[in-house]
């Protein structure tokens, strides 16, 4: 194995180029700091995000490619550029979490998230699923005791994918299993036909069969499933359209910025006040509320821009 390392100010992005594998283990600032969530008593307008040392032992997030590049080729993500060269299987999905955990000389920790979300549709990977069950094997394994052990599943929904309701139902399934230490999450970026086939170049399914699709699922148990919408000032977000299509007693709203990636930056994303001025997610986040949904809004320091670390970043893409 060829495993090479890059710091970043939060923890470290891992990466082997000859396997086409890549995956991060970092910490964060706590809830306080750069989470607004007035259903969690967590009132106060994110402004900025001063970075600040952070403890592995409250909090750790690993996250892992389930394929080698990907073939979804969203508008504002970086990994297409490497092409799509297979799935992972179940033992290199699992040995990116065993490389994280080893490369973040912590033993101890409150709460381990482990992300299926840095390269790749994981919906397209069975192997995932298995990879979630096995979880626990890797951390005791490598002798980390987490209290809580959540696997999060983020699908960007592809059109094309006929195995997609099937992997959803197995996901979901895990999730109870666990009695909720799991996450599901929809990115739907946008309510708008148009804006969506753009951010998406028309892989995603449409909004009403995403809706039909979430309707079948099991009730959650534990955390609702959660409608992510990465934001500008451009972005339409219809609270009284996503009501009608999402029960707000199933699903959860999360607001974050579209990142600084190389691809978002040559699409035209205005991406540069999202993490100062609150006001860009405010103007969504009102009449989510009002509509009945619980919202988050996650909000990344400058640092954890500049690591990579945030979604639609590959460090195996920097030479393409």
């Amino acid at each position: 194995m060829t495993w090479e390392f890059k710091d970043v100010p939060t923890g470290v992005v891992f990466y082997d180029r000859q396997r086409m594998l890549e995956g991060v283990s970092v910490g964060d600032y706590g809830k306080e700091n750069n989470i607004k969530a007035d259903f969690l008593g967590l009132s106060n307008e994110i402004n900025g995000v001063k970075h600040s040392a952070i403890n592995l032992q409250e909090k750790w997030v690993v996250t892992v490619s389930t394929q080698k590049g990907c073939q979804c080729n969203c508008d504002f993500c970086d990994v297409p550029k490497l092409g799509f060269h297979g799935n992972l299987s179940t033992d290199e999905i699992l040995d990116q979490v065993w490389v994280g955990l080893e490369s973040g000389q912590c033993r101890d920790t409150k709460r381990l998230n482990v992300h299926f979300a840095r390269m790749g549709e994981p919906t397209y990977n069975d192997y995932v699923l298995s990879a979630a069950v096995g979880l626990r094997t890797v951390v005791k394994f490598v002798k980390v005791n987490a209290a809580i052990i959540h696997p999060v599943v983020s699908t960007m929904l592809p059109a094309n994918n006929p195995e997609l309701r099937q992997f959803l139902q197995e996901w979901c399934d895990i999730k109870n299993r666990r009695r909720g230490e799991a996450g599901l999450q929809f990115s739907i970026q946008s309510t708008d036909k148009e804006q969506r086939r753009q951010i998406f170049n028309g892989l995603s399914l449409p909004l009403d069969e995403i809706a039909e699709i979430g309707r079948s699922l099991p009730p959650p148990v534990g955390r609702k499933y959660t409608l992510n919408f990465a934001v500008t000032a451009d972005s339409i977000i219809d609270a009284d359209k996503l009501k009608k299509l999402f029960n707000p007693a199933r699903f959860i709203v999360k607001l974050t910025p579209i990142h600084q990636t190389h691809t978002a930056l040559a699409s035209g994303y205005d991406v540069g006040t999202s993490y100062e001025k609150f006001d860009i997610y405010s103007k969504f986040e009102k009449p989510l509320i009002a509509a009945g949904f619980e919202v988050i809004v996650f909000v990344p320091s400058k640092e954890e821009e500049d690591g990579q670390i945030t979604c639609g970043n590959a460090i195996l893409t920097e030479a393409l």
